[in-house]
């Protein structure tokens, strides 16, 4: 869809960290009273979110990268590059189901939150998902 020189441009403004949807969890979750830690280097997939009160890692990921099981933008596969591209997304998502299972064996709580959850217009259903995730001791 694009020329080289565009895709670069976009891809360049593509971060791992301080995402959009990433600041919208945590700003949720500061205004629901919890706090929390960011990007824990020493737990696998460097969790976005850390509660370690409550035992319990976010990751917020994008639809398109992690393979968002509900949004069209999961769906969309690049149409160059074919190999490179299913290899490396599927990567993402065999990586992804690895972490959360090692989290879970060494006895933390995993909550997946997808980009396509964080849109305004969704709001109050992301709020109470993460309120009916977590312990309402804060």
């Amino acid at each position: 869809m694009f020329d080289p020189q565009k895709r670069s441009e976009i891809m360049s403004k593509v971060h791992n960290s301080n995402t959009t949807p990433e600041i919208r969890v945590r700003k949720l979750l500061h205004s629901m009273g919890y706090r929390f830690r960011l990007q824990r280097r020493d737990l696998p997939g460097n969790p976005d979110i850390v509660l370690p009160k409550y035992k319990t890692v976010i990751f917020v990921h994008g639809c398109f990268w992690h393979g968002c099981p509900t949004c069209r933008h999961a769906k969309i596969r690049p149409v160059t590059n074919v190999d490179y591209w299913e290899k490396k997304l599927n990567r993402t998502l065999e990586r992804d189901k690895r972490n959360v299972a090692v989290l879970e064996e060494m006895g933390w709580r995993v909550l997946v939150i997808w980009e396509c959850e964080t849109k305004k217009s969704v709001t109050e259903k992301l709020l109470q998902r993460i309120y009916e995730s977590l312990p309402q001791d804060t």
